[in-house]
């Protein structure tokens, strides 16, 4: 497997609260104004209808994820859109209490903590993980997916973070975004101000955080890797990686469907690079 152990700063246990809000209300700041997740956003939507699906449960949330912008790219044509739920180990209620404010409560949040890797039953629906499932062990990581698929819940792993030279040189210019976004992110925090000009921590956190991200990320083969063994003849694997511009999301998507579709059949796809991301039995 690709994935190397590495940690990140603001993941770890000393690291102080209220600066891993600011860091992942700035990570949600930036996902928001580039609209890093656009280019998946046709991807979730079918498998949605394909699942049936009226509600998303976003987990490891941090400050929102990319919610703001990506909901509006989630709509169908009629202009609806599934509610989402927002959930996280250490819930930032003040974040999702403003998004949910700002939506008018089409995305909602669960106040209590929420271990991705055993949901509670009452918080059914399609599961989202937006840039946070490198943060998961092997095991772990395995473990989100096959509580997903043992529930027969849909559930989509996107990672902008990926082990290349494209990416690694980008996470340069996160810095940058953190210094230009921060005066306009709302609501106004003097903290954000304070640790981000005067002591950058939160600069400096981002790029850190951002470099090992990639080294942390799991690869095509190391998805296909954790899902083996997943087979069921109504649940299909979706693995591949689109790209808008300089902007690459890799995905991994589980889907309870109506048809036959099973994780070998997509292993044998996913061998042909340029039929990447063909849904399984299709």
């Amino acid at each position: 497997m690709q994935r190397k152990a590495w940690f990140e700063i603001h993941d770890h246990p000393l690291f102080p609260g209220f600066l891993r809000d600011l860091v992942t209300e700035a990570l949600e700041a930036m996902w928001n104004a580039q609209d890093f997740y656009g280019p998946v956003a046709a991807r979730l939507r079918r498998a949605l209808d394909e699942s049936g699906a009226t509600r998303v449960v976003d987990l490891c949330s941090g400050g929102g994820g990319p919610w703001l912008r990506f909901s509006r790219d989630l709509a169908g044509e009629d202009g609806s859109a599934p509610a989402v739920l927002l959930t996280d180990k250490y819930p930032n209620q003040r974040a999702f209490q403003q998004i949910q404010d700002a939506t008018g409560r089409a995305i909602g949040f669960y106040p209590e903590p929420v271990d991705a890797m055993r949901i509670p039953p009452e918080l059914a629906g399609f599961r989202t993980m937006f840039s946070t499932f490198h943060h998961f062990a092997p095991n772990e990581a395995r473990a989100i997916l096959k509580d997903a698929f043992d529930h027969r819940q849909g559930i989509a792993v996107f990672e902008a973070a990926k082990c290349d030279c494209r990416t690694l040189a980008a996470v340069f210019v996160v810095p940058l975004l953190a210094l230009r976004l921060a005066p306009r992110t709302q609501p106004f925090r003097w903290g954000r101000i304070v640790w981000t000009y005067c002591l950058p921590a939160i600069p400096f956190t981002l790029w850190l955080d951002g470099l090992l991200s990639c080294l942390r990320s799991y690869s095509r083969a190391d998805m296909r890797e954790l899902v083996e063994g997943m087979t069921h003849e109504n649940y299909s694997w979706e693995i591949g990686e689109e790209r808008r511009g300089l902007i690459s999301v890799r995905y991994l998507v589980g889907c309870p469907v109506g048809g036959a579709g099973t994780v070998n059949v997509l292993l044998e796809e996913m061998e042909r690079p340029a039929q990447s991301g063909r849904r399984a039995g299709r």
